[in-house]
């Protein structure tokens, strides 16, 4: 096995060591130029209450249930009228909505007709585009701009509420006069109320908050499929 090696030819490990003490906090000792952030919220990280948390967060999805069937509704009119929804959302959210893109231009579970949708977060030579000439803030709302047409929906994920560039994306959808559906959590952040639709999730992890979201994608495919398949 070959072991990295640190500038002076010794081992990455015995660098870290002689440069900083055992005493020293971890986001010293391994982050010195991007120290870690501060998460307000963290668990208790067993199986147990991991799962206790997720159970639970879906069973309080029926409190939110007008939000449900206002959103589904918006995707479906949306889909039937021959539109297309731009999905777009970072890090994991990015994940959920290329899943969500995949499962309307693919398929879901019944053969139908392939549906329009984009990943805004899926091409990456794009994205690093609009990023280095106009700013991250800018990736979505920049190819909302460009790709856009009347009558399709902008569809958000983030478990914040507070991403910078899904805030521009629900303020570019708002200019050009396009409804637009928010899938957020822990009571929403900066992003609440910017959408036509709010889907918050009841809960403050942002673990199960990215759960929720999946189940939602996949009862909205359900509809989907009941109506075009």
């Amino acid at each position: 096995m070959v072991v990295p090696r640190g500038p002076t030819g010794v081992s990455i490990r015995q660098w870290v060591a002689s440069k900083f003490g055992p005493d020293d906090p971890p986001q010293r000792r391994f982050s010195t130029r991007y120290p870690l952030p501060t998460v307000s919220y963290y668990p208790d990280m067993t199986f147990e209450a991991s799962l206790a948390e997720s159970v639970r967060t879906l069973q309080a999805l029926s409190s939110i249930r007008p939000a449900i069937d206002e959103a589904a509704a918006l995707m479906l009119n949306t889909l039937r009228h021959d539109k297309k929804l731009l999905i777009c959302g970072n890090g994991g959210s990015a994940a959920e909505a290329a899943h969500f893109s995949t499962e309307l231009v693919g398929r879901y579970q019944k053969n139908r007709a392939s549906l329009p949708a984009i990943s805004l977060s899926a091409d990456g030579s794009l994205v690093t585009c609009i990023g280095n000439d106009y700013g991250y803030d800018q990736v979505f709302a920049r190819q909302i701009a460009g790709l856009a047409h009347p009558g399709d929906l902008v569809v958000v994920l983030t478990s914040s509420g507070n991403s910078a560039n899904i805030i521009a994306a629900l303020h570019e959808a708002k200019s050009l006069g396009l409804s637009s559906v928010a899938f957020l959590g822990r009571g929403g952040g900066k992003a609440a109320g910017l959408a036509t639709c709010d889907l918050i999730m009841p809960s403050e992890s942002g673990a199960a908050c990215q759960e929720a979201h999946l189940f939602l994608i996949h009862h909205f495919c359900e509809l989907i499929d009941g109506e075009f398949a």
